[in-house]
C-alpha cells in the first residue's frame, strides 16, 4: 500500500488528488488532506445500509439521488478546473436533488443532505471541521450519526446560512427529513440489533 505524500507548506486540489497513487482514502478541506479513517467498522456499514435503503427507496422515480461513499463531492467547484477546486470529501451519504451537479467523478457541487456517521477517529472532523466547511457550502441539512449512543443530530440551514440544531433523535423515535415534507424514518429500522 503506497501512502500520499503530504507537504504542510502546501495546498492541494482535486487534481492532485486525483493523481496521487493510493489505496489510502484522504479527503481535502481547503487544500489541506484529511485522512479517512481505517475499515468503516460493522456497525458503521450496518447503519450506513439501512439509512440509504431509507432513502434509496423514497426516492425512486424521484429527480433526486442517494450516494454512498466512496463517492467524491467536490465542494464550491461550480465554474473552476480541478485544479482550482480545494474541497473534496466523502460523506456516508449524500442525497443530491438537481441532476446537473453529477458527472462521472461524482458530485460538482453541494448536496442538499449529508449523512456523517461519526467513529471515534472522525469526531473532531466531523462535528466541526466539516460542520462548518458544510455550513459555508450551503448543505441544506446535515446528519451527525452517533452509533454508540444510537442518536442522530440534525442540523437545518437556516435563512443567514447558518446551521442551527434541529433534533437530536434516539432509537424510539421518527425523524422528519427536513428536505422533504412526506419523508420520515423510523430510528427503530436504522439502529436495529
Amino acid at each position: 500500500m503506497s501512502t500520499p505524500q503530504y507537504h504542510s507548506e502546501r495546498t492541494y486540489s482535486y487534481q492532485d488528488y486525483v493523481n496521487l497513487s493510493t489505496e489510502e482514502r484522504f479527503e481535502l478541506i481547503d487544500g489541506v488532506p484529511y485522512n479517512m479513517s481505517p475499515s468503516p467498522s460493522r456497525r458503521h456499514q450496518q447503519i450506513l445500509g439501512q439509512l440509504a435503503t431509507e432513502f434509496t427507496f423514497y426516492l425512486r422515480g424521484k429527480t433526486c439521488e442517494a450516494l454512498i461513499a466512496p463517492f467524491d463531492v467536490r465542494l464550491f467547484a461550480n465554474g473552476k478546473t480541478d485544479d482550482e477546486i480545494r474541497d473534496v470529501v466523502q460523506p456516508d451519504l449524500s442525497v443530491i436533488c438537481n441532476p446537473d451537479k453529477l458527472d462521472d467523478k461524482g458530485c460538482k457541487g453541494s448536496p442538499d443532505l449529508i449523512v456523517e456517521i461519526l467513529s471515534p477517529s472522525t469526531g473532531k472532523l466531523d462535528r466541526w471541521i466539516k460542520y462548518k466547511l458544510y455550513e459555508r457550502a450551503g448543505v441544506r441539512e446535515y446528519w451527525l450519526v452517533e452509533p454508540t449512543n444510537s442518536t442522530i443530530e440534525i442540523f437545518t440551514l437556516n435563512e443567514q446560512g447558518r446551521y442551527e440544531l434541529h433534533g437530536v433523535y434516539g432509537r424510539g423515535d421518527t425523524v422528519p427529513v427536513g428536505i422533504f415534507e412526506d419523508l420520515a424514518i423510523d430510528l427503530k429500522v436504522i439502529f436495529r440489533d
